[in-house]
């Protein structure tokens, strides 16, 4: 009995190993020189397929150099839509062959056939709210290409909810700075659910928007 216990707590802790071992995959580039092209490429790609937001590198560079919180904030802005551009191309005529994969490797299925209905009442709020919150924002940039909204709305919607978003963390870090790195340390697997419980209410907050 204890085996099979002890076996299940270990599967149910698995996601949130996985996580970790993404943290700190991304934050080993924070102390390297090449940093602000790694936040830039990791904001890029969390935009079409990379799993990891960029906020974890924002926040370990950030904290590392305090005075720069307004650069960093702005590459990551300026990374994460253009990387949007990818994820609309990539809805707008490789669905079938890339998108799927992508959406089916993060089991974000019923989050796409949610997005193109709320895209038909209001494209610039839904790609508002997902730009500013942690639903994954891959899945608004392809299901825009796959439903062709304007690539304009995407563009402006993603610059203000992505700039709002990153500019947020990065002045609260510069204000706040030791404090927060050390929580995030101790509560790691806290600071992990209260990302998926974040994560739930921003789905939340799209379906009844």
């Amino acid at each position: 009995m204890k085996k099979i216990m002890k076996t299940l707590i270990y599967i149910l802790k698995a996601p949130l190993r996985w996580f970790r071992n993404m943290y700190k995959w991304t934050i080993h580039w924070s102390k390297k020189k090449e940093a602000p092209y790694a936040l830039f490429s990791i904001a890029f790609a969390e935009s079409s397929f990379f799993p990891v937001p960029p906020d974890v590198l924002l926040i370990a560079m950030v904290l590392a150099q305090r005075k720069k919180w307004f650069v960093y904030a702005g590459i990551c802005t300026l990374g994460s839509v253009c990387g949007a551009l990818l994820g609309y191309f990539i809805g707008w005529g490789l669905y079938e062959t890339v998108g799927k994969l992508i959406v089916s490797t993060y089991h974000l299925e019923s989050v796409v056939e949610l997005i193109g209905q709320k895209y038909q009442a209001n494209a610039f709020l839904t790609v508002f709210t997902a730009a500013f919150t942690p639903i994954p924002y891959k899945a608004i940039t392809i299901t825009a290409g796959l439903f062709k909204i304007s690539l304009g709305v995407l563009v402006a919607a993603s610059i203000i909810g992505r700039a709002g978003r990153f500019f947020l963390v990065a002045v609260s870090l510069r204000i706040f700075g030791k404090k927060i790195e050390d929580s995030i340390e101790k509560y790691f697997d806290i600071f992990s659910l209260v990302l998926v419980g974040l994560l739930i209410l921003g789905i939340l907050a799209l379906k009844y928007l």
